[in-house]
C-alpha cells in the first residue's frame, strides 16, 4: 500500500470502497453487551414511492452523526433502518402503473392480483431508496432492516388493534370523516392540510312554515343544502327564541326542518342562524346527535351528487353548486353574496379539497390514550429539542378527536375484523375465525378496508425490536435514545408513537426528539416539483462526494429551524475537505523516514515540545471539550463549525506553517517532537470530524502510521487534564496577535512577503517571556529579518511603523520596509495617472454639450469619478510628503 494519500482529493476514489468495507467487516452491527451503555435510534422510514430527497438526506445525516459519535464514545449503538408502505401514496402509484400497462382499474383485476403488483413495486422501489441512503454513508445495522408491512410488523399491528378493541378503545360507527374524492379514502385529521382560498358567503332565505317570516342563513357550501335536516339558533338569541320548536322550509326541496336551540351557535357570527347538515359537517353532526336530526348523505364517493340530491344527481359538487345557486336566485331565495376567504381542508397527497361526510368507519377513542402521552412530556421523561415544540405536541394531544383508522384501500394492513354474513356478528381477532360464535355459520368475511399508515408506523420504535414478543433487544435498547424528525410530522407520527408506546409498552418510545426544519432553496422557498427547485442529493454526491453534502447540511442546521441550501456552501464544504486532505498529505510526506516513528510517544518527546506544540495540543484539548458538550446538547452544527475553524485556521494555517522550519531542519529530536504533535492533533481532528464526514476521515486515518484499525470503531476524544496548558495558550495567542498585526501593516503598505524587515519589540515585564519565546515565530511568519526586544523605546527611529497589542508595542523601521527612491518613483507615476483622470473628467463636466445632453445618471457618475480620483490624489500626496 502506498504510504501517502493520492495527490488530489477525489471522493469517487474511495467513498463506495470504504462503505463496502465497513459493511463487509460488520462494523455497523449492533449487539447486546450489558457491560456497555446502549444507544438506539429507529430511522423514520422513507416511503417506497419515491427517491431520496434533501429532507431524507438531512434526517439521515443527523441520525448517522449521533450513531457514529455514540459508537465511538463507548456505547453499544443500534440504528434500525426501514421503509414505509405508505398506503395512499403507493396505491395511487400502483393504480396508475396498472392503468398505463393494462388499461384496467384495480377493481377489474381484483384484490389478489393488485397486491402482487404492489409487492413488486415495493421490491423495486424499496430497494432503490435503501441504496440511496447507503450512498450517504448511513451506518445502520442493515441486517435488521424492516418494512412496515413485513410479517413481524403485521403481527404487531394486529395485536395492537385487537388489544385496543378488547380494552374498549376501538369502535365502529357512523361519524363525520375527512373524505378525499380523488384518492377515494378517508383521511385522518393529520392528513388534511388547510390552505386559504377565496370563497363566498351565500345568504339564502329559509321560509318559516305557516308564516310570512323567514330565516336568513349564510353558507360557504350551498350544495350541501340538499342534505339539510334542521336549523340551529343560540338558546339566548332573543331574535329567534319565538321560532324554536317550529319548522323552516328547505328552499327548492320543501323538506320541513326543525328549528332547534343549541349553544354551539355563535349568535354574534353571521346571521346567528345556522343550517344543519349532519352528514356533511362534523359540528352539525354533533348538534344533530343532540337533537336527533336526520343524517342525509347527498354525495357519492367521487364527490358527485347521489340520488338523494334529486334533479342534481350525477353532477359534480361544484357543477351542482353553480346550477343550484342559479335555481335559488331564479326562485327568489338568494338574498346576497359576499366575499369570504376561509381555510379549506385539502388532501395531503393529491391536494384535492376534502369533503366532510358521514361514513361507517373504525375509530380509536383518543381521550384516555392521550393522557399518558401528555404526562410523559409534562414530567420531563420525554424532551423535545428545542423545547418550543412541546407546545405543538401538547396542542394536538390536548385537543385530539377520535382517530378514524380505516382506509378504503387495498394496500396496507387489512383490518382484523370479521363479519358473519348470516347473522351480522362482528369478530375482532388475531387469527381468522372459522365459524361465528353466535350462529355457528362458517360464512365469514374479513373487513375489506386497511388501516391508516400511521397506525402501523406508530408502533415503529418497539415493533422493530420484536414486540409483541418480549425480546432481548427490547430489554436492552428500549426505550430508544433519540428520534430525529422534522417539525412537520410531530402530529402525524411523534404523537402517535407516544400514545401507542404508552399503551403497548407502558413506557415512553424515546428520551429525546431532535426536531429539524425543512431544507429550502437559496431563496427560502420550499423545494417542490411544481416550483422545479428541488436539488437531488444523489447528484450532489456524484459531483462533490457524500462528505461535502453532509458537511453542508450540518453546518447550515440548528435544531428546529429551516435551512437554505446554497451550492456555494457545497463548494465551500468540498474546499474544506480538500484542505484537510492536503494538510494530511503534507504530514504523511514528512513521516517517510520510519526511524523517526520509533517510540514516538509523549514521554519520548516531552522535553522537546515547543511553545507552539503545547499551544496546539492544549487548543485541541479545549476543542474536544467544547465539541463533546455541543454534541450532548444536540448542537451538531455548532460542534462541526468549531472543529472546522480549528482545523482550517489553527492547525493548517498556523501550526503547520510554524513547524515547517523544524521539519526541514537537521535537529532530529526537534523534528520528532514536531511529528508527534502533528500526528497527535491530526488524529484528534479526524476522530472529532468522523461522525460528520466519515469517508474522508476513514481514508486519511488508514494512512496514519501511529494508529491501527478503523476510525469508525476508534475511541472518541475526551478532555485530558495533562493536555490543558492554558499558560502556553495565552503566550501563543499574544504572539499570534502580534504576527497578525505586523502582517496587516505590511499588507497596507504593499510590502511583499519576500521583503524582510527588522522588528523591535517593547513589552511590559509580564509579556516579555512570551515575546522571547516568539522570536523565531516572528521570523518565519512575520517576515522578520531579526527580532530585538528592548526594555524601552530608546533608539527606535521616529519614522518606525508601530503596532500596539495587549502589553506590547512592536516597531518596524520604515527604511527596513521601503526602498524610498523606488517608492517615490512608483507614487509619482500613480499621481500622474490620477491627475490625468481628473483632467479628463473635468473636461467632460466643463463641456455644456455633455452636461446638458447626457442622461443625469451619467453626469452623476462622472462627478463621482472626479471625487474618487481626487481622494486618491490626496492619499498619494500625503505619502509623498512623508518622504
Amino acid at each position: 500500500m502506498d504510504k501517502n494519500l493520492a495527490k488530489n482529493y477525489n471522493p469517487k476514489d474511495f467513498e463506495d470502497r470504504i462503505y463496502k468495507e465497513w459493511q463487509d467487516k460488520g462494523l455497523f452491527k449492533s449487539k447486546i453487551d450489558k457491560t456497555k451503555k446502549s444507544f438506539s435510534i429507529v430511522m423514520p422510514p422513507p416511503n417506497i414511492t419515491g427517491q431520496l430527497h434533501m429532507g431524507h438526506a438531512l434526517d439521515d445525516t443527523l441520525q448517522d452523526i449521533l450513531t457514529r459519535w455514540k459508537r465511538m464514545d463507548g456505547y453499544e449503538a443500534l440504528w434500525i433502518p426501514g421503509t414505509d408502505h405508505a398506503s395512499i401514496a403507493t396505491e395511487v402509484k400502483v393504480v396508475d402503473k396498472i392503468k398505463k400497462e393494462t388499461g384496467k382499474s384495480k377493481y377489474e383485476i381484483g384484490r389478489e392480483e393488485f397486491l402482487e403488483h404492489a409487492w413488486a413495486w415495493k421490491e423495486e422501489f424499496g430497494g432503490k431508496i435503501v441504496n440511496q441512503v447507503k450512498k450517504l454513508g448511513a451506518s445502520c445495522d442493515w441486517d435488521l432492516e424492516r418494512f412496515t408491512m413485513d410479517e413481524g410488523c403485521n403481527k404487531a399491528v394486529t395485536k395492537f388493534f385487537v388489544k385496543l378493541y378488547e380494552e374498549g378503545h376501538i369502535y365502529r360507527g357512523n361519524r363525520i370523516i375527512n373524505w378525499c374524492p380523488d384518492c377515494k379514502t378517508t383521511l385522518s385529521d393529520a392528513e388534511v392540510e388547510h390552505e386559504d382560498q377565496e370563497g363566498n358567503f351565500w345568504h339564502i332565505k329559509y321560509p318559516i312554515k305557516d308564516s310570512e317570516e323567514y330565516l336568513e342563513i349564510a353558507t360557504t357550501r350551498p350544495e350541501t343544502l340538499l342534505g339539510d335536516s334542521g336549523v340551529a339558533v343560540h338558546p339566548e338569541d332573543e331574535r329567534y327564541s319565538h321560532l324554536v320548536g317550529k319548522f323552516a322550509i328547505l328552499p327548492l326541496v320543501g323538506r320541513e326542518l326543525p328549528i332547534v336551540a343549541d349553544e354551539y351557535v355563535d349568535k354574534e357570527f353571521g346571521t346567528g342562524a345556522v343550517k344543519m347538515t349532519p352528514a356533511h359537517d362534523p359540528n352539525d353532526f354533533e348538534v344533530g346527535q343532540r337533537h336527533q336530526l336526520e343524517e342525509i348523505n347527498v354525495m357519492n364517493d367521487d364527490a358527485t351528487m347521489n340520488d338523494l340530491a334529486g334533479k342534481y344527481a350525477g353532477m359534480d359538487r361544484y357543477e351542482c353548486r353553480k346550477v343550484l345557486l342559479a335555481d335559488l336566485e331564479e326562485a327568489g331565495y338568494l338574498i346576497k353574496v359576499e366575499k369570504h376567504d376561509h381555510a379549506v381542508g385539502t388532501c395531503y397527497r393529491c391536494h384535492t379539497t376534502v369533503e366532510p361526510r358521514l361514513s361507517l368507519q373504525w375509530f380509536v377513542k383518543m381521550d384516555e390514550l392521550a393522557k399518558p402521552a401528555i404526562d410523559i412530556l409534562k414530567k420531563g421523561e420525554l424532551k423535545f429539542v428545542p423545547d418550543k415544540f412541546d407546545k405543538t405536541y401538547l396542542q394536538w394531544l390536548e385537543n385530539i378527536r377520535d382517530w378514524c383508522v380505516s382506509r378504503q384501500l387495498w394496500w396496507g394492513h387489512q383490518i382484523p375484523a370479521y363479519y358473519c354474513q348470516d347473522c351480522g356478528h362482528i369478530m375482532v381477532s388475531e387469527e381468522t375465525p372459522h365459524e361465528c360464535p353466535k350462529c355457528k355459520s362458517s360464512n365469514i368475511k374479513q373487513d375489506e378496508d386497511v388501516l391508516d399508515t400511521w397506525f402501523s408506523s406508530g408502533l415503529w420504535p418497539f415493533e422493530t425490536m420484536g414486540w409483541p414478543d418480549q425480546t432481548d433487544m427490547l430489554d436492552y435498547y428500549y426505550p430508544t435514545s433519540v428520534l430525529v424528525t422534522g417539525y412537520d410530522i410531530i402530529f402525524f407520527w411523534v404523537v402517535r408513537m407516544a400514545f401507542s408506546a404508552m399503551f403497548c409498552m407502558n413506557e415512553k418510545p424515546f428520551e429525546h426528539v431532535l426536531i429539524h426544519g425543512l431544507v429550502r432553496d437559496s431563496e427560502g422557498r420550499k423545494m417542490s416539483k411544481s416550483l422545479g427547485n428541488g436539488i437531488d442529493p444523489l447528484e450532489i454526491i456524484d459531483q462533490y462526494g457524500a462528505d461535502a453534502l453532509r458537511f453542508t447540511l450540518t453546518t447550515g442546521n440548528s435544531p428546529g429551524n429551516d435551512m437554505r441550501f446554497y451550492m456555494e456552501r457545497v463548494e465551500f464544504a468540498r474546499n474544506f475537505n480538500n484542505k484537510l486532505w492536503n494538510a494530511s498529505r503534507f504530514v504523511f510526506m514528512n513521516l517517510e523516514d520510519e526511524s523517526l516513528l520509533d517510540n514516538l510517544t509523549r514521554e519520548s518527546v516531552e522535553a522537546n515540545l515547543t511553545l507552539a506544540d503545547k499551544w496546539i495540543i492544549s487548543r485541541a484539548n479545549r476543542l474536544v471539550k467544547e465539541v463533546n458538550y455541543n454534541m450532548d446538547q444536540f448542537d451538531l452544527g455548532i460542534a462541526l463549525q468549531k472543529a472546522y475553524d480549528f482545523t482550517w485556521s489553527e492547525y493548517c494555517d498556523w501550526y503547520i506553517e510554524i513547524v515547517k522550519p523544524r521539519l526541514y531542519g537537521d535537529d532530529r529530536e526537534a523534528k520528532r517532537a514536531a511529528l508527534y504533535t502533528l500526528t497527535y492533533v491530526l488524529e484528534k481532528i479526524l476522530k472529532l470530524l468522523h461522525p460528520f464526514i466519515p469517508f474522508i476521515t476513514e481514508e486519511i486515518y488508514s494512512y496514519l502510521p501511529t494508529v491501527e484499525g478503523y476510525i469508525i470503531t476508534a475511541e472518541y476524544p475526551h478532555y485530558k487534564e495533562a493536555d490543558d496548558m492554558l499558560a502556553e495558550e495565552e503566550k501563543m495567542n499574544l504572539i499570534m496577535d502580534g504576527i497578525r498585526n505586523v502582517r496587516n501593516v505590511r499588507a497596507e503598505m504593499n510590502v511583499p512577503p519576500s521583503k524582510k524587515a527588522k522588528i523591535i519589540i517593547v513589552p511590559t515585564d509580564d509579556k516579555r517571556p512570551a515575546m522571547e519565546d516568539g522570536k523565531e515565530y516572528f521570523k518565519s511568519l512575520a517576515s522578520a529579518s531579526e527580532v530585538e526586544i528592548q526594555d524601552n523605546k530608546d533608539g527606535i527611529p521616529e519614522d518606525a511603523v508601530s503596532v500596539v497589542i495587549d502589553g506590547v508595542e512592536l516597531f518596524i523601521p520604515l527604511d527596513e520596509l521601503v526602498d524610498f527612491e523606488k517608492e517615490k518613483e512608483r507614487l509619482n507615476k500613480e499621481r500622474d495617472k490620477a491627475l490625468a483622470e481628473i483632467k479628463r473628467v473635468e473636461g467632460k463636466l466643463n463641456n455644456p454639450g455633455f452636461v446638458n445632453k447626457a442622461p443625469a445618471k451619467l453626469v452623476e457618475e462622472e462627478k463621482a469619478k472626479k471625487e474618487k480620483f481626487e481622494e486618491i490624489l490626496k492619499t498619494i500626496e500625503e505619502r509623498l510628503a512623508k518622504f
